[in-house]
């Protein structure tokens, strides 16, 4: 069967308080949603993206009075943080209430909270009138999606709805930061930039490397992510790049010879290679490219999430 397409926010909710999978776009990426409550329904989450199953999933709410309803307390710092960042691109990792089901923490005695400010899905998570459990709307392992025809790509036939929406404006996930130690931790950077956070909590610290063997607290910060089938590379500059009709390049600079690449993007911005990123990965895949050349940026503010996704595209 396969997956109905629907402009209509309470149709898609109807489909998550049945159990049922939806696709909804974020102001980040588009994401895979499920009742989080629903431990059946979230374990389809799972089975359907061929995901980890020591992943944990990113609870997301319609509204910041209601992160109580699934984390069993705020400390002082995150309230600081939820009342300046949300609703927008920021998870907190906080202690979870015993309604939440392991399958949607992955067993762990924490949950991450997001309330997304994109209006479609604030829409659609306020007709769900349950808390919507979901990671982005790709198959494990792939670039995230930032159009609902990625999704479409991706999951045709194996999820319920994809509700479509405006276009994504961040193109990257959520800043994930743990509040639950007396110092806040970024473990994902994002589009909530280290720099922003520090403004409003001083001590916030950058995670070291997680430990291969222990539990992620935070999703895409273990297992392998957002990687294209074509090869990523780094390069400081458009001339150390290879050229020839395999080969691909984005940046912030253009190439010399442009036309001696099967595709190109030149960005106005971080923000715009930021957003751009993961569409591209995607065309070039389409393409049939083999190999995809990323310009570094200095790693602050955006540049530290987009240097973060694409050294771990590139070790993918």
């Amino acid at each position: 069967m396969k997956t109905a397409l629907t402009d209509d926010p309470n149709e898609a909710a109807a489909l998550v308080r049945r159990g049922k999978l939806v696709a909804f776009p974020t102001e980040t990426v588009f994401g895979l949603g499920a009742d989080a409550l629903n431990a059946e329904a979230v374990r389809g989450i799972f089975a359907t993206k061929e995901r980890p199953a020591d992943n944990p999933l990113i609870v997301h709410l319609a509204r910041v009075n209601q992160i109580e309803s699934v984390a069993a307390r705020l400390p002082p710092a995150a309230r600081r943080l939820a009342k300046r960042f949300m609703p927008g691109p920021l998870t907190l990792i906080l202690p979870r209430r015993a309604e939440v089901p392991d399958a949607t923490t992955a067993g762990l005695s924490t949950v991450g909270v997001r309330v997304p400010r994109h209006p479609t899905a604030s829409t659609f998570l306020d007709a769900c009138n349950v808390p919507v459990a979901a990671p982005s709307a790709n198959v494990s392992g792939r670039p995230s999606p930032t159009t609902w025809q990625a999704v479409q790509r991706d999951l045709d036939g194996r999820i319920a709805a994809i509700l479509h929406g405006e276009p994504v404006e961040v193109g990257l996930e959520s800043t994930v930061v743990d509040a639950t130690g007396e110092r806040s931790v970024v473990l994902r950077a994002g589009a909530v930039s280290l720099e922003a956070l520090r403004e409003v909590a001083p001590d916030v610290q950058l995670a070291d490397d997680a430990d291969d063997n222990e539990a992620p607290r935070s999703p895409g910060t273990k297992h392998r992510h957002y990687a294209p089938r074509a090869e990523v590379r780094l390069v400081d500059h458009p001339g150390d790049a290879a050229t020839g009709p395999g080969a691909a390049f984005i940046g912030l600079d253009a190439p010399a010879n442009k036309a001696a690449f099967g595709r190109v993007a030149v960005c106005d911005d971080v923000g715009g290679y930021a957003q751009r990123l993961f569409r591209f990965f995607r065309a070039c895949d389409a393409e049939g490219l083999r190999v995809v050349f990323c310009q570094r940026v200095p790693p602050a503010g955006l540049g530290r999430a987009l240097m973060d996704r694409i050294r771990r595209a590139a070790a993918g």
